[in-house]
């Protein structure tokens, strides 16, 4: 369903660039890949090896890790593809 000047399924197509936004930010969060580190790069604290296995490529212990995402900045959830729903808020 579309409304005024769109074309049927631009609704959809808005929905999906949104989740297609949000996979590709997750996977940027995503450690580098190759060997993990024995020690965290920022505290030196050892990384325990069942988070090293877990997460191939990971460089930073779990506290640390944990202060790095609270840093990073949320999306705001506003659609930044101009579609009314944005225009409204």
């Amino acid at each position: 369903m579309a409304g005024g000047w769109t074309r049927d399924g631009a609704v959809q197509d808005q929905i999906d660039a949104s989740i297609e936004d949000a996979v590709e930010q997750a996977r940027s969060r995503l450690a580098g890949g190759g060997e993990s580190a024995l020690h965290c790069e920022e505290c030196e604290a050892a990384i325990p090896e069942l988070r090293r296995k877990a997460i191939v490529g990971v460089r930073l212990c779990v506290s640390c890790q944990s202060e790095q995402e609270e840093k990073q900045v949320s999306s705001t959830g506003i659609n930044r593809r101009a579609s009314k729903d944005s225009q409204l808020r």
